[in-house]
């Protein structure tokens, strides 16, 4: 199990901001959201917003403001864990982290589980630092991440979670300040599939989901799905599935 000793999600501070531990205490992990300069290998180097840097107990701890101010969340901890003790993430040297939003959230989860004496609450900490695990793992071992990937993802996201939203190529093109060829190419090799593919996905995915667990016309899930035409949308699913909207919703339900 591990024990948090204290954890803040968006800290602000002033350009003045450092820390400066020579023999830290216990284990630390700090996210940024802006620019920073953290000493690796003996020297200064700046590292853009999104870092992650991994402190393991007694390591020295330096690291500061490089703009006129410095954001961050940060988790004071200790765990015997293995996940965290024999992690392969670097100690001390920051990496880029592939889904600031993702994080966030569970940091959001460790402030509320700290806050309330519950009865789940070492087991919930526990569960939410592995999932945090997970993803400092994923970043890691993630090809090199560009400016650009947030913002992707941020696309991404706003896709998937609203599929039957009006999402067309310029659209989303739009929504990153790019042209719509760029868009369809840096899509394609950030994700392993294209733009409109992804949101014709998500609404079949969406479909299913109504067709099987409401009472709604196939034209009333085609429109909520984002078609304004039911044929189109029953000759997309039939593609996708192999089987027509009413076959789909029968076969699914016997």
């Amino acid at each position: 199990m591990a024990h948090i000793h204290f954890v803040e999600c968006n800290t602000a501070h002033t350009g003045s901001f450092a820390i400066d531990v020579p023999a830290g205490q216990h284990w630390l992990l700090v996210i940024t959201k802006t620019p920073a300069q953290f000493w690796v290998n003996g020297g200064l180097k700046e590292y853009p917003s999104h870092s992650v840097v991994l402190y393991r107990p007694q390591q020295k701890v330096y690291y500061r403001s490089c703009t006129g101010h410095f954001v961050n969340d940060w988790i004071r901890f200790e765990s015997d864990e293995a996940y965290i003790t024999e992690s392969p993430l670097p100690f001390g040297i920051p990496f880029a982290l592939s889904d600031p939003q993702y994080c966030q959230k569970l940091i959001e989860l460790l402030v509320v589980e700290r806050s309330f004496n519950l009865d789940c609450k070492e087991s919930s900490t526990d569960h939410l630092l592995r999932t945090l695990f997970n993803k400092l793992w994923e970043s890691y071992f993630q090809d090199k991440i560009t400016p650009q990937h947030y913002n992707l993802l941020k696309l991404r996201t706003a896709i998937q979670s609203n599929p039957g939203d009006y999402w067309t190529v310029s659209r989303m093109a739009d929504f990153l300040r790019i042209s719509p060829g760029y868009l369809q190419n840096i899509y394609k090799k950030t994700f392993g599939i294209s733009c409109m593919d992804d949101v014709i996905n998500s609404r079949i995915r969406m479909a299913k989901e109504y067709l099987i667990h409401n009472a709604q016309s196939i034209a009333e899930v085609a429109s909520r799905c984002g078609y304004q035409n039911v044929e189109h949308f029953c000759r997309q699913f039939k593609q996708i599935t192999g089987r027509t909207p009413g076959n789909f919703q029968k076969y699914a339900k016997n």
